[in-house]
């Protein structure tokens, strides 16, 4: 099964029985080394004549006092202090133990044991001094050939092994539980991000990821949580948008349809002033038809722009000069404050059309007697950007509608009149305009208070 868990699982089990069997392998190679090591030790003290020399010193003197020096001259053991004796002596094999006939240990190379007395067993495997027909001392390892074990001793080794693959064993099971557990903590998050997709692919728009797990698994499932909102937005502006379009164009159509109905049912006369009215209705038509061009151009990076050098308080000013009747006509004054000095890089149509999408929708929002103001400067920290602002004294927008003035057909009146707010595409434009030519736009409102959209644009 190609599954992250059971890829997992088997991981964990490799590991551990790699794991295991090394640590299995080096175990029984030392402890074969050393228990053969221990037992070529044993042959070769009774080979060296060390129990006939041991039982020549005990006859001679009747007691043990003094067996140290002893064996030291007869290079059966090193001298006490050579090497910090204790640690030296018998480094990596077992220590030479000398015990009387009753058992008490009266010589322990290493100086750990004297005084003690070594067990039945010990003694039924030690070496025994003989001295006149009777055993006056045990020295400890039995004597057995180099290579062969003998049967006690083979059981022993035989045990060990037993043991290491019982601990393997326990070890495998614990490490495949282990494993499956974590896999399956691992995998499940994944497998939740996948139902998500699953369910998000058939349109149940709601479908989102739980956000648990590792860093890394949450993250991913953040990633997708974040990249299923905007899908889910698209939609929903997708759909908005078919539902504006065709709101948008049933208004002129209606109107052409019905007065062409009157004029054929000889309704309305067939004169120049209702061809006039008709003719009003298309350009309707062709401009909203131009602007979603135009707009779906932007969008896409399809849209041509003549990028140069451009004297951006030049263009502010004939755009507010342009705009000057209108605004006496709703008395609303309308100031420039711009710098000659400002060059920018940018298409002066496409420029002038920004500032004629700002400043319209301004006065349209802006009540008798109110102000408009334009600025274009530059800030220190922004010295790469020139900065144009337009402030009105209108009634501000609504919190909620913030956010989505740049939005395709949105406009904060519900009913949607065109005299409150146009085809709602102004805004949008002027946001793909600025953005092809490299630069930004956004908003700062509050409510009674009016609202000051701004752009950048880069410097030459």
């Amino acid at each position: 099964m190609n599954r992250l868990w059971v890829r997992l699982t088997l991981a964990f089990l490799i590991v551990t029985l790699v794991g295991v069997a090394v640590v299995a392998l080096i175990a029984d190679w030392s402890a074969n080394n050393t228990f053969r090591q221990y037992l070529a030790r044993q042959d070769a003290l009774t080979q060296s004549g060390a129990l006939d020399a041991l039982a020549a010193f005990y006859q001679q003197r009747g007691t043990w006092d003094g067996v140290e020096t002893m064996l030291v001259n007869a290079n059966l053991v090193l001298p006490a202090g050579r090497g910090r004796g204790q640690a030296s002596q018998g480094r990596g094999r077992p220590p030479l133990v000398l015990a009387d006939a009753s058992g008490r240990v009266v010589f322990d190379e290493r100086g750990t044991m004297v005084g003690t007395t070594i067990s039945p067993e010990d003694r039924a495997g030690a070496l025994q001094v003989v001295s006149d027909g009777k055993t006056v001392g045990y020295l400890l390892f039995g004597s057995q050939g180099r290579g062969a074990l003998a049967p006690g001793e083979q059981a022993f080794l035989d045990q060990l092994r037993v043991g290491f693959i019982v601990a393997g064993l326990i070890a495998s099971t614990l490490g495949v539980l282990l494993g499956l557990v974590i896999s399956r903590t691992v995998a499940a998050p994944l497998a939740q991000v996948a139902q998500a997709a699953r369910g998000f692919a058939a349109r149940d728009w709601h479908a989102r990821a739980s956000v648990r797990g590792a860093e890394e698994i949450a993250e991913v499932a953040r990633e997708f949580n974040t990249m299923a909102d905007e899908l889910q937005r698209a939609e929903t502006l997708r759909r908005n948008l078919m539902a504006d379009i065709a709101h948008e164009l049933r208004t002129p159509l209606t109107v052409l349809q019905g007065n062409l109905s009157a004029m054929l049912d000889e309704v309305y006369p067939l004169d120049r002033a209702e061809i006039a009215t008709l003719y009003d209705e298309t350009r309707v038509l062709a401009r909203l038809v131009n602007d979603l061009r135009e707009l779906s151009l932007a969008e896409s990076g399809q849209l041509p722009l003549n990028v140069q050098a451009v004297e951006v308080a030049a263009l502010a000013q004939t755009a507010v000069a342009n705009f000057q009747a209108a605004a006496d006509l709703q008395n609303v004054r309308v100031t420039c404050d711009a710098s000659d000095a400002l060059l920018a890089r940018a298409d002066p149509d496409r420029l002038a059309q920004v500032f004629r999408n700002l400043l319209s929708n301004a006065l349209r929002h802006t009540p008798s007697g109110g102000a408009i103001r334009v600025r274009c400067s530059v800030f220190d920290g922004q010295p790469e950007f020139v900065t144009v602002s337009v402030q009105d004294t209108g009634d501000g927008i609504a919190p909620e509608d913030l956010p989505r003035v740049f939005d395709r057909f949105y406009r904060g009146d519900k009913s949607r009149a065109r005299a409150s707010g146009g085809t709602g595409l102004g805004l949008a434009i002027a946001k793909s305009l600025i953005e092809a030519m490299g630069g930004k736009i956004g908003v700062e409102s509050e409510r009674g208070k009016g609202s000051r959209f701004w752009f950048t644009v880069p410097t030459t």
